[in-house]
């Protein structure tokens, strides 16, 4: 290995110790040691240049496939958040359960079984929202949650032959470089099954103690402005007819619902089985998050008429915080006598006062200096009012626009196509992914806006930097010798030279790609095989698990990449349940790859 391989290893050791012992961003990490590789002087084959990598090479990683995939499917997901699409499949794939445990399992199980099928990468960017929100009105920090959710798509991915990408990279492997007949679609399945079922079990058991516990900011602080909202059950809504319990309106993350008012009956202290019926009004209390939330529910809409006499469309407007002046012209008058709604194109459609409770209607509230309004109006009211004498702190709620439910079936339908083309080889993934993008855009399900500020560009410069980084690993050589090092540990026994075979696919899915990690070490594994003159299918089948089998950093498969910001992980938490999974895995495979294909 020469001066650019130690080079890069210590580029390498550097890169992942901050990552470990610092709380720098993941994506400043990684960029400063691609940045590194770019400028470092090296010397290679007595030249002395500058940059282990060039421009080009370091920046390959943009143009990966995979990273562009991740990319375009922000945007799918942003239709399917806009339009409530989310919402919907979470209700039907998640429910209701009643523990940790539960929770994990039912995102674990269904994911898992997607993710053996499908490409896991759509299934886990269309529920990290969904999850998001779920943990919200469960009460469960999202850090127990979103870790299992890759996880699971990983386990997945190794049941099949199309699970992974990293599996038809493989099987192609295999049909070129040897004289054997590819795999059949099932095959792996006699190893992916036992490794999903105990990668299930052991973060079903562990989970409760090596996931973090981090809770968002607002469950820390309870937020001192306290809002009555009231919204009222359209007479076509989904809602009419169901239990508060199974509309989901009973265990709200910090609001409750005080009252309904039915008729001329005003129903207090409602209990889980109260029905709902149309025209139904709803008060609720609870402070700004929540009132974001309950904005989202399909079938609720705000009691005040003045919301749909604004000129701007619905969904083309966010909520906004006020706080009202002693200077504001409106002062002793209530909302409807001030004619707030004409003079500043926004609509209150609720008042928080200093703790106190205001029993009012929204139009009959006399505006007091101090009154904290929540209003409905354009985005630009924000920036128009800012400098305002009549407001203090104006601020604009980010993702607050309400959802375009009748746009949902839509959005569900371009995923589904998506990813039927992709599953039946009509298109690449990234082709459809892209086509499902524009149409999400062209069906207005996502408005262009949207769609660029739901792309997480921190999450694509991870990645892009990885594969750089990767790349200087396989460019010096230093990949290569460090696995032909390793193998020579094995010797003349097969079975230890088997665990070395997946001690190193391991390795380097950790810290490069893994079909990276798949085209490097397959050529050495089959040149071992045929050296000890026994059936290569063991070794290939445990390359293709521990290729996927990726769990102990966030680097090594984009799906843990994906939830690591969602899920507020640190590096660290990922070798704390990882690892112990990564050798759990290394043992199945290696016990029962041998008994299902003997060496």
């Amino acid at each position: 290995m020469g001066f650019d391989g130690w080079t890069t290893l210590s580029v390498l050791a550097l890169v992942i110790g901050l990552l470990i012992f610092t709380r720098f961003a993941a994506d400043v990490v990684l960029l400063g040691g691609l940045t590194l590789l770019m400028v470092v002087p090296v010397q290679v084959d007595g030249v002395w240049r500058l940059g282990v990598l060039n421009a080009a090479e370091a920046l390959s990683g943009l143009s990966n496939p995979g990273l562009v995939t991740v990319g375009v499917l922000f945007i799918v997901v942003a239709g399917l958040c806009e339009t409530g699409g989310v919402d919907w499949l979470g209700q039907r794939l998640l429910g209701r359960p009643r523990t940790l445990m539960g929770a994990q399992l039912r995102i674990m199980g269904p994911v898992a079984g997607l993710s053996a099928f499908l490409n896991n990468t759509p299934v886990v960017a269309m529920l990290i929202p969904a999850i998001n929100d779920w943990a919200k009105r469960l009460h469960l920090s999202v850090s127990k949650l979103m870790i299992p959710l890759s996880y699971a798509a990983i386990f997945g991915g190794t049941c099949t032959l199309i699970g992974t990408s990293t599996n038809l990279v493989v099987n192609g492997l295999i049909v070129t470089s040897t004289d054997r007949p590819g795999l059949g679609m099932f095959d792996i399945t006699w190893i992916g099954v036992p490794c999903a079922v105990v990668g299930v079990g052991y973060v079903l058991l562990m989970g409760r103690w090596l996931l973090p516990e981090r809770k968002p900011v607002m469950s820390k602080m309870q937020d001192p402005r306290e809002y009555t909202v009231e919204m009222l059950v359209e007479p076509d809504s989904p809602l009419v007819g169901k239990s508060l319990e199974q509309a989901g309106l009973r265990h709200l993350p910090s609001m409750y619902l005080m009252e309904i008012h039915r008729q001329d009956e005003v129903l207090v202290a409602v209990g889980s089985e109260q029905h709902l019926q149309a025209h139904d009004r709803l008060v609720f209390v609870g402070i700004v998050e929540s009132v974001k939330d309950l904005n989202r529910i399909r079938g609720l809409k705000p009691a005040t008429e003045q919301v749909f006499k604004l000129d701007a469309p619905r969904h083309q407007r966010c909520l906004i915080e006020a706080v009202v002046s002693d200077t504001c012209p409106l002062l002793g008058k209530t909302i409807r006598a001030g004619r707030f709604r004409s003079v500043y194109n926004a609509a209150v459609v609720a008042v928080a006062r200093n703790g106190e409770r205001i029993r009012a209607k929204i139009g009959d509230i006399v505006l007091r200096p101090g009154d904290t309004l929540l209003m409905e109006a354009s985005p630009s009211f924000a920036e128009q009012q800012r400098d305002s004498r009549d407001f203090f702190l104006v601020s604009a709620m980010p993702d607050s626009n309400p959802r375009r439910h009748e746009k949902a079936w839509l959005a569900v339908a371009i995923l589904a196509a998506m990813v039927a083309v992709a599953a039946l080889g009509w298109l690449s993934m990234l082709v459809a992914a892209m086509l499902a993008a524009g149409l999400m855009i062209m069906t207005r399900c996502c408005s262009a806006s949207a769609a660029r500020r739901n792309v997480d560009w921190s999450v694509l410069v991870v990645i892009a930097a990885a594969l750089g980084i990767g790349r200087a690993l396989e460019e010096t050589g230093t990949a290569r010798v460090i696995a032909e090092t390793l193998l020579e540990i094995g010797g003349d026994n097969p079975w230890i030279a088997l665990a070395v075979v997946y001690g190193i696919t391991t390795l380097f899915t950790e810290i490069i790609t893994n079909n990276a990690a798949v085209a490097l070490v397959f050529p050495i594994t089959i040149a071992t095989a045929d050296k000890l003159a026994v059936n290569p299918m063991p070794f290939i089948v445990a390359i293709m698990i521990a290729a996927s089998a990726s769990f102990a950093t966030p680097l090594g498969y984009q799906t843990n990449l994906m939830v690591y910001g969602p899920g507020g992980y640190r590096f660290s938490d990922y070798l704390k349940i990882g690892i112990p999974l990564n050798v759990l895995m290394w043992i199945t495979t290696v016990s029962l790859a041998p008994l299902i294909w003997p060496f």
